[in-house]
């Protein structure tokens, strides 16, 4: 079994500040992470491999510094790597991040490309399935179990949903996105850390890509983010207070009726 973990460096999220004036993110300083829904995709991609026997590749699009989450998965468990990075890819909005993916994972064997539900720094969660539909493949989203038929060629998920979860068997080559309780991610020992220098990480740039530099990047995308900004305060709530749960809720309804809630 072959398969693709698609990873994402992100800043910490307790420190991030936004700049008043220019309305954007305060990155010098910042530290950087691996996101913590891609975490759960690499673990989970370690365990399909331990179970089933295979591969696993860790993809990750970024600039020079974000390699460290790439040794970060592969100190926990994956076998090799692929960093794109390029000035070229700087500034792609959700689509062209697909597409510029999805080009790479084209020219490589695969059975499932897994990857977090979303980044902590955007939170769309739209580049996963982005990429299902450029590779034409099946897509399951919010999956808090997996399992693998006895065929070997389907999977089973648990896909989380606002009533619950539905449970989805889709044929292979199926793409997947993480969410909470799909596992627990497994900590690199000194071993892991020490072999993942040793395993293939190999660099991919727009030229290697051998995709037009005009579907890439700032240049190539349709969208662009124009400002990014704290939501508004909330203002301090009250506090009903009386040693009786009846008075408790008589107070809050005669407050709900003073606002016109009913």
């Amino acid at each position: 079994m072959k398969i693709i973990v698609l990873v994402k460096q992100v800043p910490e999220v307790a420190d991030v500040k936004v700049n008043p004036e220019t309305g954007t993110l305060i990155r010098d300083g910042v530290p950087s992470i691996l996101n913590p829904f891609d975490e759960l995709a690499v673990e989970e991609a370690i365990r399909l491999k331990e179970k089933y026997e295979g591969e696993v590749t860790v993809i990750t699009m970024g600039p020079p510094q974000a390699v460290d989450v790439l040794y970060k998965a592969m100190a926990m468990g994956t076998d090799k790597a692929i960093h794109m990075t390029d000035r070229i890819f700087a500034g792609a909005d959700t689509w062209v991040t697909a597409l510029t993916l999805a080009e790479q994972i084209k020219k490589m064997e695969y059975d499932i490309v897994i990857c977090g539900k979303q980044a902590i720094d955007g939170d769309t969660a739209q580049v996963g399935p982005e990429i299902a539909e450029i590779l034409r493949i099946p897509q399951i989203c919010y999956v808090r179990k997996l399992e693998i038929d006895d065929n070997g060629k389907h999977v089973i998920a648990h896909r989380e949903n606002d009533e619950g979860y539905e449970v989805i068997r889709a044929k292979m080559p199926v793409l997947l996105t993480a969410t909470k309780g799909l596992n627990e991610p497994r900590l690199p020992n000194i071993m892991g850390i020490m072999k993942a220098k040793k395993k293939p990480l190999e660099v991919v740039t727009a030229a290697t890509l051998g995709v037009e530099e005009d579907r890439l990047g700032l240049k190539g995308s349709p969208t662009t983010v124009r400002k990014v900004f704290p939501p508004p305060k909330k203002a301090g709530g009250i506090i009903v207070e009386a040693d009786d749960p009846k008075e408790v809720a008589k107070k809050l309804v005669e407050f709900l009726l003073q606002k016109g809630a009913f």
